[in-house]
């Protein structure tokens, strides 16, 4: 038998961490077992689903590198993979269950059902869902009510005084009491759209769906999905309900912990490499000691016997914690490559939104050795890099000598400036080795310490006490724009020391 599951949202939001999650566990577990991923599209709900949300489960899942073997965009032995383009097989189906006596007519109004709930509420009942009350019409009437045109629903018949029992790979055998299912669902709606239920489950079987990986949050409708299962008289995949992601607080992962969305994630400067690898391991366990994998290692590895049953947390600085390390491992054109949109967003090569010219688009990818040890996120770049492209605002002239300074400070900080004004056009054409030593031997002729001589001439060349690397810098300036920028720094200095 060949293992065939799917990933099967609804487009009526962006994707977020737990679809992803879900998605993913199903691409891995399928690749692991040499099997069949399927996307299908969940549209029924016409009043919230948008081809915007369909867009971006797409670019979502590109960028991930997350794909699938059927589809609704490349099709498959299945087709077509979007629900709103089957209604007349769920008719079809919901149709055979009334005829087996397990699903029936409803008549009842909207307004009718407003009233059982208010009048419920008032008298504090515990009873909850629907009364059941067109569950004994006869047959023959209400068959004839709905040729006529009466509207109605489909509702399923379920079991009464009864238990439905089922097994889920992860978390074992599970009994769930008839009475504590919703009573009676609806099946197929007045407009002829099914309900979530009856699509799911027909389009499960008739795509020959095996597992079904989902999160637990589902796991109070598998009961009524094994009831509907068994009305069919169809055998239900293997179930297995993946943990809850939470956030650190012990709750169901949300805005309020930080950015769900993956789209949200993208704009903070993460990188799908690192999401892909935190996100599988989340709930999962994998090699003893290893902390990155690529997708096709992570589909080596994945096993159902490896998930766990406790809660996931989510921790936003181990995921940042690989954002970083994922940023240090790309190459200096992968990295400029990422960063690229991030710099032109924040203008630093002119306008806002304006594109380097070549020589700039140089400059940018050799920068990326200076900064992608410092960076951990791609939004961390443009800023740390800008002063590349344009001369930097001076910082007060206390920024060029140390926090516990003299008197004589800004006259020192004047006097190291104009040495290593005389330095700087050579150390631009030398390695970062050479200038090294350049400047210790440099300093140690002017009487100094390395880093004071090199203190000042980092702010006038970067324009921060802290930055990337001062030799690397000087060398992607070149020496005559160096030697401007020191010179700009000392006409600061000497005129504030008038």
């Amino acid at each position: 038998m060949q293992i065939r599951d799917r990933y099967a949202p609804s487009p009526t939001g962006l994707q977020h961490i737990g679809g992803v999650r879900t998605a993913l566990f199903n691409y891995l577990f399928a690749h692991s077992q040499e099997g069949a991923f399927v996307l299908r599209l969940e549209d029924t709900d016409r009043t919230r689903s948008d081809p915007a949300f369909v867009h971006n489960l797409y670019e979502t899942c590109a960028w991930l590198g997350i794909s699938w073997d059927e589809g609704p965009d490349i099709g498959g032995p299945y087709a077509p993979y979007i629900q709103s383009e089957r209604l007349e097989l769920y008719k079809r189906r919901a149709r055979e269950l009334i005829a087996a006596d397990k699903a029936y007519y409803c008549f009842c109004s909207p307004e009718r059902l407003e009233t059982i709930r208010q009048e419920r509420e008032a008298s504090r009942s515990r009873e909850t869902g629907y009364d059941r009350h067109c569950r004994s019409i006869p047959k023959a009437e209400a068959a004839a009510r709905a040729a006529s045109g009466e509207p109605c629903v489909i509702r399923l018949a379920i079991p009464l005084d009864k238990t439905t029992t089922f097994h889920d790979r992860l978390l074992g055998t599970i009994e769930w009491k008839n009475e504590d299912i919703n009573p009676d669902p609806v099946l197929l709606k007045t407009d002829g759209f099914p309900t979530y239920h009856l699509a799911n489950v027909v389009d499960d079987h008739h795509m020959g769906i095996t597992h079904v990986l989902r999160a637990q949050e589902w796991l109070p409708s598998t009961p009524l999905h094994v009831i509907l299962y068994a009305s069919f008289g169809w055998t239900p995949p293997e179930f297995c309900h993946l943990p809850m992601v939470m956030g650190p607080d012990g709750k169901k992962l949300s805005k309020r912990h930080g950015a769900t969305s993956i789209d949200e994630l993208r704009r903070q400067g993460y990188v799908s490499e690192a999401l892909v690898n935190y996100v599988a391991l989340l709930g999962a366990s994998y090699e003893e000691g290893k902390d990155f994998y690529t997708c096709a290692e992570l589909a080596a590895c994945f096993s159902l016997d490896k998930l766990n049953k406790a809660p996931a947390v989510f921790d936003y600085k181990k995921l940042a914690w690989y954002n970083a390390s994922y940023i240090r491992m790309k190459t200096n054109e992968e990295l400029a490559r990422l960063a690229l949109p991030f710099a032109v967003e924040a203008g630093i090569f002119g306008k806002t939104g304006q594109e380097p010219d070549a020589e700039q688009k140089r400059i940018f990818i050799e920068a990326m050795s200076l900064v992608k040890e410092r960076a951990t996120f791609l939004t961390d770049i443009p800023s740390k890099i800008a002063y590349l492209f344009s001369a930097p605002v001076l910082p007060d002239a206390s920024e060029f000598f140390p926090k516990k300074a003299d008197a004589h400070a800004l006259s020192n900080a004047i006097e190291l400036l104009t040495v290593g004004k005389n330095l700087v056009s050579r150390m631009a054409v030398m390695t970062e080795a050479d200038a090294e030593a350049f400047i210790k031997a440099e300093a140690e002729n002017a009487g100094v310490k390395p880093g004071d001589l090199l203190m000042p001439l980092r702010v006038a060349v970067t324009g921060a006490r802290v930055s990337p690397p001062l030799f690397g810098s000087l060398r992607l300036l070149g020496a005559e724009a160096s030697v401007l920028r020191v010179e700009r720094a000392l006409a600061k200095l000497t005129s504030d020391s008038v």
